[in-house]
């Protein structure tokens, strides 16, 4: 889904932002929610342009800005949890 973000010294002043729906991925024949995988944003980057506080020739200035966005979301997969019994086989 998506947000519409909004601020008035920036050009565009409206950027639609994604954001996860489900704590895990949709996956399988029904679309049943796993939780080995989790969702996450994707971000790009992207330029926009911020008013500055000055005028020239009674027009707002503007410099470019770079911003990242978050576009849509993916699927990773979860970190194991069986990290630490591995480490501490190889200790003994």
């Amino acid at each position: 889904s998506y947000r519409i973000s909004y601020d008035p010294t920036r050009y565009p002043k409206y950027i639609p932002e994604a954001y996860c729906l489900c704590k895990g991925c949709l996956m399988g024949i029904f679309g049943e929610e796993n939780f080995h995988f989790r969702s996450t944003p994707v971000y790009m980057p992207t330029v926009i342009l911020r008013r500055t506080s000055s005028c020239a020739g009674g027009r707002y200035v503007y410099t470019e800005d770079y911003i990242t966005i978050p576009v849509g979301c993916t699927c990773v997969p979860e970190p194991e949890k069986e990290a630490e019994s591995v480490n501490s086989s190889i200790d003994k």
